[in-house]
């Protein structure tokens, strides 16, 4: 009894989406002809669809992760819809399920009502003058008719019982055509490769940066105060009168090298994000932006620290570069959460034309995200906006 009732709820939660499915078919229709539709009726795809991929997961504990959200211009989005096989995909899924998602939870609701309507029939057919109509059209207005209401509740009932049936079948082709295909998983295998090396590889890259600061930085400013020192200690020896002002210059010395240890410190887990949280570190990256920057977050709460990391460090070098070379006048900053993954966006009103060959940090960022099994996506065409949409697992 408990398969059926989790069939039916599946199946009749199948139909809303179905109908959902309708009504997006007419909208894509639409959007054909007037294009600036088309990234919306996407979203609205997207939405159904996860509410299908979240129906799949309780029904079958089968789960399908949902591709990147949509961000940044509506002519960006557009063309991500029309390129990006895994839109299409959602797009074959939608137009199936709107046929068999209407049959089978049509079903799921109907004969369930039939079958309560049998016994009623049967029994209170006489007081009504006339008789009565039952769901399948039989009019029933003498004992024989009325007693095959019998053996029609019978088939309803054996009917209801391969509800169980019907909604693994309905799981079944929701589960494979929300796969990637074959080819997919093998570009997906590679994907992973690619970012283990690149993982190991920012890995060393940062090894490097904290060792060269440690010793041109941090390790040239400690030997210049034990240098101090001893002159200090020279001249306390020879002039006594002198060994204070050399003394105060080995404390500037030994507070520069304190600043540039906490620099070094800061570039590997920034204690704001400690103290503030992601939500609250970004804010303060924000009030401190020479580009008037405002933030739209969501409460995220804690995150792993890696995670937060490498989107504090994002936001960080996006807005140094608005700041270096965009020309803008404003600057927005976005934080939430989709489908268990952290989303970062960052866009500006400035010229565009961001080339990430030119040094515009991007590489150092997608190093970072790579390394997290994330993406760092840059659109910045010229006469702007630029956007970077940056989307971290949250799993980590």
């Amino acid at each position: 009894m408990k398969r059926i009732w989790a069939a039916f709820v599946y199946l009749a939660s199948g139909l809303l989406t179905a109908i959902a499915a309708w009504l997006a078919i007419g909208v894509l229709v639409l959007s054909v002809v007037i294009l600036p539709l088309l990234p919306f009726t996407a979203s609205y795809v997207r939405w159904i669809v996860d509410f299908d991929r979240r129906r799949l997961l309780r029904y079958a504990g089968v789960k399908r992760s949902s591709p990147a959200p949509l961000d940044g211009p509506w002519l960006h989005r557009a063309q991500r819809v029309l390129a990006d096989p895994e839109h299409r995909r959602e797009l074959v899924y939608l137009g199936k399920h709107a046929f068999v998602g209407t049959a089978l939870g049509s079903a799921a609701i109907g004969l369930p009502g039939s079958l309560v309507q049998q016994p009623f029939v049967l029994l209170g057919w006489w007081a009504v003058p006339g008789g009565v109509e039952n769901s399948f059209g039989l009019r029933v207005d003498s004992w024989p008719t009325a007693l095959l209401c019998v053996p029609l509740a019978i088939v309803l009932a054996l009917v209801i019982r391969q509800f169980p049936r019907l909604a693994d079948f309905d799981a079944r082709w929701t589960a494979k055509l929300l796969s990637p295909p074959k080819a997919s998983l093998e570009k997906r295998l590679a994907e992973v490769v690619a970012t283990r090396a690149a993982a190991l590889q920012a890995h060393g890259a940062e090894l490097r940066r904290i060792e060269r600061n440690l010793h041109d930085g941090t390790q040239n400013k400690l030997v210049g105060v034990v240098m101090m020192l001893g002159i200090a200690e020279r001249t306390l020896k020879q002039n006594p009168d002198n060994a204070v002002q050399a003394l105060l210059r080995a404390q500037d010395a030994a507070g520069d090298a304190l600043e540039e240890l906490r620099n070094v410190v800061r570039s590997i887990h920034p204690p704001v994000l400690d103290d503030l949280g992601l939500d609250g570190a970004i804010q303060a990256l924000a009030a401190r932006s020479p580009v008037p920057c405002v933030l739209s977050a969501e409460h995220l709460g804690r995150l792993p620290a890696a995670v937060e990391a490498a989107a504090y460090f994002a936001v960080a070098e996006a807005l140094t570069n608005v700041a270096k070379h965009s020309g803008a006048k404003h600057a927005w900053v976005s934080l939430g959460v989709d489908d268990d993954k952290l989303v970062v966006v960052v866009h500006d009103d400035g010229k565009g034309g961001a080339d990430e060959k030119r040094g515009t940090g991007l590489d150092g960022i997608r190093g970072r995200v790579q390394a997290l099994d994330g993406t760092a996506d840059l659109s910045s065409p010229e006469g702007g906006p630029t956007v970077l949409t940056v989307v971290l697992p949250m799993g980590q």
